[in-house]
């Protein structure tokens, strides 16, 4: 049986349909370069932001640190070596204290870093979104690290003072890392409690931030926002 020629009616939707293909091409090859500002910066805060907040959130309450392996702060090293003969002189029951405070004192810092990071949220650049974008799987973590870093610091120190201070074994250790410093024996932030819980909470907090960055990485379709999937899923 010989072919049926198309009739008028069927060569129209045919044309139809591949002049739609055709215009619906770009949409399936979007790259970084067709991007808008608009579209990568608010698409970009919005996954930073949630990457943070998860971050945030996860650590910035009870259990965030303590318990956690992957960010629990063990005592100062001097500490924990000596912890076996704090317990022979009675003094065990002081470093378990020490130790739950230092991470207790993390999380409640933790949990004071949103307006650091809406900050510089606020302040990146078109090039900072596009660097970010286009670079390896922890470049807005290296982002964060840079811009935020030292104010994170000044607001975790006061936090963590105040809940290490009343402690007997943080005097003492704070007395004699301050001389070990000095004579290059212990590390510049291992100088004092506060310094080094402070340092260790910055860094349990980048390390989150980092895998929730790689998820977004990993799975931009899985994104709440279509913003997100439409800038994250750009190659």
């Amino acid at each position: 049986m010989p072919p049926i020629p198309p009739t008028p009616y069927r060569r129209g939707r045919l044309l139809v349909l591949v002049a739609a293909l055709v215009l619906s091409a770009p949409a399936f090859a979007l790259s970084l370069a067709d991007l808008t500002k608009k579209d990568a910066g608010a698409g970009l805060k919005a996954a930073l932001s949630q990457g943070v907040d998860r971050a945030v959130g996860q650590l910035g309450t009870a259990g965030g640190f303590l318990g956690n392996p992957d960010v629990e702060i063990p005592l100062p090293p001097a500490l924990e070596k000596a912890s076996q003969a704090l317990r022979f002189i009675g003094m065990g029951d002081q470093a378990d204290e020490l130790k739950a405070k230092m991470n207790h004192a993390a999380e409640e810092a933790v949990a004071a870093a949103g307006p650091t990071f809406k900050k510089a949220l606020k302040n990146m650049t078109l090039a900072d979104a596009k660097g970010i974008l286009g670079g390896g799987e922890d470049a807005a973590t290296a982002y964060f690290r840079r811009s935020s870093t030292d104010e994170l610091g000044q607001r975790f120190r006061p936090i963590v003072a105040k809940a290490t201070q009343h402690l007997k074994l943080a005097a003492v250790y704070n007395r004699y890392a301050g001389k070990a410093a000095e004579l290059g024996l212990v590390p510049g932030d291992d100088a004092d409690l506060d310094g080094y819980v402070t340092s260790k909470a910055l860094e349990g907090l980048f390390r989150v931030i980092s895998v929730e960055e790689k998820a977004i990485r990993q799975d931009p379709l899985g994104q709440a926002s279509s913003l997100i999937r439409k800038v994250f899923g750009a190659q």
